[in-house]
């Protein structure tokens, strides 16, 4: 299964920047390059910050760049995300019978699960047992399916001092829970902190980020107030097959060099 993770867009009005980018260009020259490159897509993954003020106009932006996607695509909430004005411009889209915008996808690797970790006038993550309910239904639905879960908020400690408190509000009740989960944990993607990382929790669960699509942070581990900076236009290709779990960063608009020749090996 190809999936393509889009992270943190961050759409503003059409010919507004933000912190020096502006997001709709960068989204669109990604989707441009996914549909020219990656048609055999099976699932397109936005992970959240869509866009950066929760305009409806910046919604309909995001309507219409996603109009050409001919896969099945799953947008997820984040921080500066809007609820009301989303669930107004995708009405379609699927949510949980609270209204959070959670749902499941079956496939032949596993079950797929998209959490919704926004809280309105939070900066953080929160999950509480009124979403946690679908949780706990969706893991014990699977049954011994390995399971994937894609949100916005990483549910762990990224070890990045600017996001030190800002954050999964839970008290590690999200990785508590997915920790149970019989088929097990493959994999959690995630967005919101603006640079790659990888690694595994505490309970041995790996997890990654996606790179921004729109601003990024110059990765600084120790400084509360890092920088930002512009980038090429960026998704990842995630890929899940009898091998596992496998993720690809892919930057749009990259300077050629060279071409590596043909290794035969050993």
């Amino acid at each position: 299964m190809k999936i393509i993770q889009i992270t943190d867009t961050h759409l503003m009005l059409s010919g507004q920047s933000v912190n020096g980018v502006d997001p709709e260009k960068q989204l669109r020259a990604a989707v441009t390059d996914i549909l020219d490159k990656h048609m055999d897509t099976d699932l397109l993954v936005m992970t959240g910050d869509l866009c950066n003020f929760g305009d409806p106009e910046a919604y309909d932006i995001l309507r219409d760049i996603l109009a050409s996607v001919p896969f099945d695509v799953r947008l997820m909430l984040g921080n500066h995300d809007d609820r009301p004005n989303f669930r107004v411009a995708f009405p379609e889209h699927p949510h949980d019978e609270n209204g959070f915008i959670q749902s499941f996808m079956d496939t032949d690797f596993g079950r797929l699960i998209f959490l919704d970790s926004h809280e309105a006038g939070v900066i953080g993550g929160i999950y509480g047992e009124d979403r946690m309910a679908f949780l706990a239904d969706a893991l014990e639905n699977a049954g011994n399916l390995p399971v994937t879960v894609f949100i916005h908020h990483p549910p762990m400690d990224c070890g990045i001092a600017h996001f030190e408190k800002i954050g999964m509000h839970d008290d590690g009740a999200v990785m508590r829970k997915l920790a149970t989960h019989k088929g097990g944990i493959r994999h959690i993607v995630f967005g919101h902190i603006h640079v790659p990382l990888a690694g595994t929790s505490a309970e041995g669960i790996a997890f990654s980020s996606g790179q921004a699509c729109a601003h990024r942070f110059i990765t600084d581990l120790t400084s509360p107030m890092p920088f930002w900076t512009g980038g090429n236009p960026c998704y990842r290709i995630i890929t899940l097959d009898a091998q596992g779990f496998r993720a690809y960063g892919i930057e749009v608009g990259e300077v050629v060099t060279g071409q590596a020749p043909v290794c035969d090996g050993p």
